[in-house]
């Protein structure tokens, strides 16, 4: 990607790709939207992708792969075991991680199962610079603890902090202290933080977690599902590395870590997940875990197409242009949205745009899930299906009470090389409609609330008749427009 001036003055993102193949959208009108989302119990992950027009749900498996990716998948070795397809990726995964021992799975939170499984014991504890919901699932289920450390800036909405997802080293310090070592299952840093907006962490505050780390004899577990945003902004924002390349970045960070695990739904561009290390002991405990769960130890549940892909998407994940593409067209979303008064999460980060649902919604608490409520009313206003990132996403307490989230975000992902400008453009005039029209959502309340990852299948309804008269709005100010 590249920022271009126009003439007439307006500096936007400019797509360094061309588009050769596409998919047909459908646009229904508002009353359809009315019909699916209260059929979908309002929750916008049972809603049918006929129904959506911008599907802003998630970037995990729905990017854009390349020519050359589609290419090497016709040159898979469809072997069971020994198969020169994984072969390659291995030596891929050597030369831009330098780690040495490789091991496939099918998906991001099937390393996390393996990893857990292999690492965490009861009593055991988890620091984390901020959590996702299946990584602190998957510690939980195995009797373990999640701290998270994240920096104050961390969850400030609007900032103007760089790397928002840096971890606080003193308290991890203090944390090891109080507790010992040896109930320290590993360190676990996210890249991109997700749930926070998708802020991204400095390379120079990975060397303090090094050197904490290296105090006390504990590993580091580094998730780098989206880690080709974080490199656009560590080659950004961070001075010291503004004259290393992404490739060289993305050693420096490898070099740090102990483990590195990502889902290559998003890094990479395919769909697959993969652990490595140098750690002969690691990769020795985690190895039969592979077999049992996933698969042999060169194919891990994964088609070797796929695996051929991921080879190739990480490759291209080392070019500055595929990196900064993401970012930067979330960038113009964001800027857009806040140019019209909408409360967005700021500095821009890496994964998508994030509203401020609290903030979007003030007069809906927490209890009646502002964030979920908020993603609803915005797929009624345009058919944009995004993802609700608040309470909804947490899980109650053990003794039933509700758990609120510290932030309310609806996210608006972005993946990669999938949208055009005019698109963005339309979500952005949309959302804006429906700021202006805020008064008129309410809140939610659970019809079907399962008692785990309750945000992927629970059902909600509205507590009021507000999803009618927002739809009657829209018919109101757009007449025959969807």
């Amino acid at each position: 990607m590249s920022i271009v001036n126009f003439y007439q003055g307006e500096s936007i993102p400019l797509e360094l790709h061309k588009v050769r193949i596409v998919q047909k959208l459908s646009l229904v009108p508002v009353e359809r939207r009315l019909a699916a989302i209260a059929e979908a119990g309002n929750n916008t992950f049972l809603l049918k992708n006929n129904d959506v027009f911008l599907d802003m749900l998630t970037d995990s498996g729905v990017n854009a792969m390349s020519d050359r990716q589609l290419a090497a998948m016709m040159e898979a070795d469809d072997s069971y075991a020994g198969s020169a397809t994984f072969t390659k990726l291995e030596a891929r995964i050597n030369d831009i991680f330098g780690k040495k021992y490789v091991l496939p799975a099918h998906q991001g939170r099937a390393c996390e199962n393996i990893i857990s499984q292999a690492f965490v014991r009861p009593g055991t504890i988890v620091p984390m610079n901020y959590h996702f919901t299946t990584s602190k699932a998957h510690v939980v289920i195995n009797g373990g603890a999640v701290e998270e450390l994240i920096i104050d800036e961390g969850t400030a909405v609007t900032s103007d902090h760089p790397f928002k997802g840096n971890m606080d080293t003193g308290k991890l310090a203090a944390l090891i202290e109080q507790h010992g070592a040896d109930k320290i299952a590993f360190v676990r840093i996210e890249t991109g933080t997700n749930l926070i907006g998708g802020q991204p962490h400095s390379l120079a505050n990975l060397r303090e977690i090094r050197r904490v780390c290296d105090r006390y004899g504990v590993i580091i577990v580094f998730d780098a599902s989206l880690l080709a945003d974080n490199l656009h902004f560590i080659k950004t924002r961070e001075p010291e590395c503004k004259d290393m390349t992404i490739r060289q970045i993305s050693r420096a960070i490898a070099d740090l870590t102990d483990i590195i695990y990502f889902s290559a739904r998003k890094l990479g561009c395919a769909r697959g997940g993969v652990i490595c290390t140098n750690s002969e002991e690691a990769y020795l405990k985690m190895r039969e875990l592979v077999t049992l769960y996933e698969g042999f130890l060169t194919y891990g549940g994964m088609s070797v197409r796929e695996i051929e892909a991921i080879a190739v998407g990480l490759d291209e994940t080392m070019d500055e242009d595929m990196v900064s593409q993401g970012p930067q067209f979330i960038a113009f979303m964001v800027e857009e949205l806040a140019k019209r008064g909408v409360p967005v999460i700021t500095p821009p980060g890496g994964l998508g745009c994030h509203i401020d649902a609290r903030r979007f919604l003030p007069h809906v608490p927490q209890q009646q899930y502002t964030a979920a409520a908020l993603a609803a009313a915005v797929y009624l206003a345009g058919g944009i299906r995004g993802m609700e990132r608040g309470t909804m996403s947490e899980a109650r307490d053990e003794q039933g009470n509700e758990t609120f989230a510290k932030m309310e975000l609806v996210r608006l992902a972005m993946p990669r090389r999938v949208f055009t400008l005019s698109q963005v453009k339309y979500a952005v005039d949309r959302i804006a409609w429906l700021y202006d029209n805020r008064a008129l959502v309410g809140g939610l309340a659970f019809t079907e609330e399962p008692k785990l990852l309750r945000f992927f299948f629970g059902k909600l309804a509205p507590v009021s008749g507000w999803q009618a008269e927002l739809a009657a709005k829209f018919r109101q100010d757009f007449g025959e427009s969807l």
